[in-house]
């Protein structure tokens, strides 16, 4: 019989180490695509300047947004990694989300009043203007940059196994299809350039709508996070998985998991032999959270809850 409460089971270094590579990867890509975008801004801003488009001065705010939001992410993904203290013991992670939800509602309202805008504007556009034979070339451009970024990013998110990589190489994706959609209404009103203007400002609505699309679903996303709606299956299957591999656990019962931003919590309760020890059933419980850690290193803390396992109670 031990004669003093059994030391805790420690979580393996590499856990805290996936967690700083995966932040590091996180930022780094951000700030590549900050500097991409900044540069594709500048050429639509440029030509917007030249050639007066409407669906590149769309594409032109579409990107700013987007470093704004990058720019804001990144900040919060620092408040976010602070570890939990006597005024957050779950940590720091709702910052991301909270960003999160305030940029989908600027996208939301930048993006349905210049819908309307340029409606107004379509409205009064007469044929007998016309927009350069080579605008299109910008956002044309713009495209395979954007989609370049998507791949070396998305490589690299399945290499880390990281979801916040893959969505930021989501992201560059839709920034491409917003400058195809400019792209493609400026190739049209090159080839019947006198529709050019009314043209361009069609493709300046469809960027306006696809703006409004993405907010809403970051905005969907955002606030299931902050209202703690239970995320998808797969990560309760994985979470069962790992209890399941340590020894001495017979079955698992009630899983709940909690998304905050970079940050994820568990409360799960695990069965095993009604006949073993409380010290016994302790160290299990120990190892089914290290287990847990290693398998998920976003999950920053579990609560295991021991339960005795009959064959016949399920």
């Amino acid at each position: 019989m031990q004669g003093h409460f059994p030391n805790p089971v420690p979580v393996p270094e590499q856990v805290f180490r996936e967690r700083k590579i995966r932040l590091r990867q996180l930022v780094a890509s951000s700030l590549k695509g900050v500097a991409i975008r900044l540069a594709i801004i500048i050429a639509e801003f440029i030509g917007v300047w030249l050639y007066g488009s409407a669906a590149l001065l769309m594409d032109a705010l579409s990107s700013l947004l987007d470093v704004t939001a990058t720019g804001l992410l990144i900040i919060c993904l620092k408040l976010a990694a602070r570890p939990p203290d006597t005024n957050h013991p779950f940590g720091h992670g709702r910052f991301e989300p909270l960003v999160g939800l305030q940029l989908g509602l600027l996208m939301i309202v930048i993006g349905g009043g210049m819908f309307f805008q340029q409606l107004f504007q379509l409205s009064e556009s007469s044929p007998d203007k016309t927009l350069n034979t080579y605008a299109w070339v910008i956002p044309f451009a713009a495209v395979i940059l954007l989609e370049m970024c998507y791949y070396i990013v998305m490589r690299a998110a399945k290499r880390q196994h990281s979801p916040a990589l893959a969505a930021e190489a989501l992201h560059y994706r839709m920034d491409a299809l917003t400058s195809l959609c400019a792209a493609v209404a400026l190739v049209i009103g090159a080839y019947v350039p006198e529709w050019s203007l009314p043209i361009d400002h069609i493709g300046a609505l469809i960027i306006a709508v696809i703006m409004v699309v993405v907010g809403i679903n970051a905005l969907r996303q955002n606030l299931n996070q902050l209202v703690d709606r239970a995320p998808e299956e797969k990560f309760f299957r994985r979470v069962r998985a790992s209890a399941s591999r340590v020894d001495g656990v017979k079955g698992t019962e009630k899983i709940r998991i909690q998304l905050s931003g970079p940050d994820a919590h568990v409360d799960i309760d695990v069965e095993v032999d009604p006949l073993l020890s409380v010290e016994v059933a302790h160290a299990i419980s120990q190892k089914v959270r290290v287990e847990i850690q290693k398998d998920w290193a976003q999950v920053q803390d579990v609560t295991v809850h021991i339960e005795p396992f009959y064959p016949n109670d399920h």
